[in-house]
């Protein structure tokens, strides 16, 4: 049976370098590695990288983004190849528009930077499925990221492979010499992989690797780090993780100081879960707290102060890359790390681990002040010119200005189309798996059913055990109510009293999935949909439905009109707001407004909205979840990104919504997103600080 192949990471160099000479006087070309560092054209490189994801952005922002990650002073852009998006169907691909992946990396070609490319396709990285594309779980015998006769995929193994016992170590082996037989002539990495085969490299993830890294599992290695988280994914109900500049800078250091010599950050730009992208609860905005934010413009001082954290570090990457390595005292909490060259160039990193207290350090017959929990870099072991605590790049905060974005009167509204057990043809004698039952075509899916009720009680509580992510339920067209789960439970459960007649009665439970899993093992096994159906009287008894048989829907009717392109068809009848907004489940909105002069990045303000999703001129934006609130009371996202490039160049552009319920739209508004800078910064030491 044929093998859906590829794997891990490479390194490839895509930078025009004419090479470099030899002893020989044979110039060298291509990536190779030592246990120093990675080799390009016969020169080491400390180099310093940033994820960005093309399909997370749009073909006009690339250019940009790329220049910035330059002008930050990265060397490289690291992505994934995202499989679902490329292979929708077995043997039809796409690579047009956000997808155009040779597209990104010839930008990044132009601009002299080197790609580092995660092929994958298995990515997690909180993308729906772990980017696989769903028809793989339909291929015969198949069992996911295991030695299994149809599937050979990796990326970052090791945090499953022991659920596949002796299975996973040899498809270790195997996924090792497939991809060396290859013969691509870069190195490979096995992120996580502490037993990576060789002459695979195993490499760290983390925030802590300078601290958590066990190194190279073999002295012929470098130590590559190949996920610096900036902050962290966020997730329906959630806040955003916050990562200061100082926190991560400390960590590059001490990871370089103890011979890294490859840091990438993840995210440096997270962009936006366009679409059904996301996985599992996450929401809309990625890793918006990175150096570049989901707009692409600078979130400061993370950005300023790495980028001198950077050139700090290149300035004696001569002497790191070729010095002797000595690691010495300077306190109880206090450590050093000198290099030095046997021409008497020296490069020195002093440690402060006190997280509270400045400390006076001897070195070199010189006093150095530390501030608490940072890191000196000294790159000539003598005049200290960056301090990892010590931020002298001006914070800036974000800037939003509104606009009304339409009238009353230019809304218009589409309510879909609830289904009856005998609007449906797709029937089961059992409650049906869900991923399995829409094949990710949509989020939605309707468990339908007519019974009877027999039980004494005119008002029983019906009960639905959900594996899914939100559940809406309808007693003969009349909407009860709507409960959903969160990223940290497997199932949840909805429980409302109804109103039923006697005899024959309608049942009509929508499904939704926020997103599908991004990770685990088995995930080809994993369960999601309704789990069991009953209703119960306080008095006597209960009537379980779960193994009645039920009438199911895929989708909505306005998904299968694709109303979402806002187009009039006699299929569509657009009427105007209905007067009570809040109480509408269900609902389809449309406006227009006029394409905006401004040059800032813009957004849709969508906090007045319940749940769905928006689109603009037939492109998705995005899920939101206004109603979905964190521990203070506040939704985790309400302002969604509208890239330029979905929008028209003049005229009127369409905005259409999906309402499940709760949203007003006349709240909605345009905005236009720009930074300023907060003056208040000040330098905690002044440099050179030494006697």
């Amino acid at each position: 049976m044929e093998k859906w192949l590829a794997l891990v990471m490479l390194l490839v160099s895509m930078k025009l370098m004419e090479g470099s000479a030899s002893a020989s006087g044979v110039k060298e070309t291509g990536v190779t590695y030592d246990g120093r560092s990675l080799i390009i054209d016969g020169q080491r490189k400390i180099l310093f990288s940033g994820s960005i994801h093309y399909p997370r952005s749009t073909p006009q922002m690339w250019p940009d983004l790329i220049a910035k990650a330059k002008q930050g002073g990265l060397d490289v852009i690291q992505t994934y190849v995202f499989w679902n998006l490329h292979e929708p169907q077995p043997g039809q691909y796409d690579f047009s528009g956000r997808y155009d992946l040779v597209r990104f990396i010839k930008e990044i070609q132009a601009q002299g930077l080197y790609v580092c490319l995660r092929i994958g396709p298995f990515i997690e990285a909180e993308w729906t499925y772990g980017g696989f594309p769903f028809w793989l779980h339909d291929v015969p015998g198949i069992v996911y990221r295991t030695d299994n006769e149809p599937f050979k995929i990796e990326n970052e193994y090791q945090n499953i492979q022991k659920a596949f016992g002796t299975a996973g170590s040899q498809y270790v082996q195997w996924a090792s010499k497939m991809a060396v037989g290859l013969q691509t002539g870069v190195p490979w990495v096995m992120c996580k992989q502490t037993d990576a085969p060789d002459p695979m490299i195993n490499s760290c993830n983390g925030m802590r690797c300078g601290e958590t890294f066990t190194g190279p599992n073999s002295p012929n290695k470098p130590a590559l780090w190949t996920e610096n988280w900036t902050s962290f994914y966020q997730v329906y109900g959630g806040q955003p993780y916050i990562r200061s500049a100082e926190d991560i800078a400390f960590h590059v250091a001490l990871f370089i100081a103890r011979n890294g010599s490859y840091v990438n950050y993840y995210m440096y730009h997270g962009g936006t879960n366009f679409g059904r992208t996301g996985s599992a609860y996450v929401i809309t905005a990625y890793y918006d707290q990175a150096p570049l934010d989901e707009y692409g413009l600078f979130r400061q001082p993370k950005y300023g102060h790495l980028k001198e954290l950077h050139a700090a570090i290149k300035s004696c990457s001569t002497t790191l890359l070729q010095g002797v390595q000595r690691n010495f005292s300077l306190g109880p909490l206090q450590e050093g790390y000198a290099f030095e060259e046997e021409n008497g160039e020296c490069a020195a990193f002093l440690i402060n681990n006190d997280k509270h207290n400045n400390v006076t350090v001897q070195f070199h017959n010189r006093s150095y002040e530390l501030l608490p929990k940072s890191i000196s870099i000294l790159p000539d072991c003598e005049n200290v010119t960056f301090n990892t605590a010590n931020v002298y790049t001006t914070s800036n905060r974000r800037v939003i200005i509104p606009r009304q974005i339409s009238s009353v009167d230019n809304w218009v509204q589409f309510q879909d189309v609830i289904p009856n057990y005998d609007d449906t043809s797709l029937r089961s004698n059992s409650l049906l798996e869900q991923m399995n039952t829409t094949k990710d075509i949509s989020d939605y899916l309707w468990y339908t059913l007519r019974f009877n009720y027999n039980l004494s009680c005119n008002e029983p509580t019906l009960i639905v055990r959900s594996a899914a992510h939100v559940a809406h339920a309808l007693v003969n067209n009349k909407y009860i109510g709507a409960v959903h789960g969160n990223h940290d439970v497997n199932s949840f459960t909805l429980e409302f009293p109804v109103t039923v007649n006697e005899g024959t009665n309608n049942l009509s439970i929508l499904s939704v999935m926020v997103g599908l899993p991004d990770s685990g093992a088995y995930l080809e096994r994993r369960f999601a949909g309704l789990i069991s159906v009953e209703l119960q009287c306080s008095e006597e008894g209960f009537l379980n439905l779960t193994n009645s048989t039920w009438g199911y829907q895929v989708g909505l009717i306005g998904e299968q009109l694709e109303v979402y392109k806002g187009q009039n068809c006699s299929d569509i009848e657009w009427t105007q707001l209905g007067n009570n907004i809040m109480d509408q489940t269900l609902i389809w909105y449309k406006t227009t407004f006029d394409t905006p002069e401004e040059d800032d990045p813009v957004a849709i303000d969508l906090s007045s909205m319940g749940k769905g999703e928006a689109w603009i001129n037939g492109q998705s934006i995005g899920r939101y979840w206004i109603l979905f609130h964190d521990s203070n009371g506040n939704p985790s996202q309400s302002l969604y990104h509208v890239p330029r490039s979905f929008l028209k160049d003049k005229g009127m552009n369409i905005l259409v919504l999906l309402e499940e319920g709760g949203g007003n739209p006349l709240g909605i508004s345009l905005n236009f997103v720009s930074v300023t800078d907060l003056h208040g910064n000040f330098s905690k030491l002044s440099f050179p600080s030494y006697a």
